[in-house]
């Protein structure tokens, strides 16, 4: 049986190389996710959703256990006020569940930041949109695959 995700396809529709890794049970951390992998924590990118407004959001990508610092993005984004999304909001704007989402599949063209410690490993993995299933890519093939993006220091 092949496993299809909006991610997956996604990448196949663009040919980006990946491989797919499904976990044997449930993920309970960061550590755990990369310990199964193979890869270190610093390897798994996550992608956190922020809500500007009540109908602006964009996604964050940062490297494993490091953490957003909100003064840095407020200060990038020149705004005073923002939040993470709410888990209804993440599976509305996304498609994803809170744990899976991925920047690959989006239902709509949504504005990427992503924290240069995201982009200093040579392999990565990241969420595919389906839970204990994660894409693993080289970083040249993420950052490919991404297309319009915007680095920058977002990490405490």
């Amino acid at each position: 049986m092949e496993i299809s995700t909006p991610g997956t396809r996604f990448l196949d529709e663009k040919h980006i190389c990946y491989r797919l890794f499904q976990h044997g049970g449930p993920v309970h951390s960061l550590e755990q996710a990369a310990l199964e992998r193979g890869e270190r924590p610093e390897q798994v990118v996550r992608s956190i959703l922020f809500r500007l407004s009540s109908e602006e959001f964009l996604l964050v990508l940062i490297a494993g256990p490091r953490q957003i610092s909100w003064k840095a993005l407020r200060t990038y984004l020149n705004q005073s006020r923002l939040t993470t999304a709410s888990e209804e909001e993440v599976v509305h704007v996304t498609g994803y569940q809170i744990g899976a989402v991925s920047p690959f599949g989006l239902p709509q063209p949504m504005r990427i930041l992503v924290d240069a410690t995201a982009l200093t490993e040579e392999e990565i993995s990241i969420g595919s949109g389906q839970r204990g299933l994660a894409m693993i890519l080289k970083k040249e093939d993420f950052i490919q695959a991404l297309e319009t993006i915007e680095v920058g220091n977002f990490a405490d």
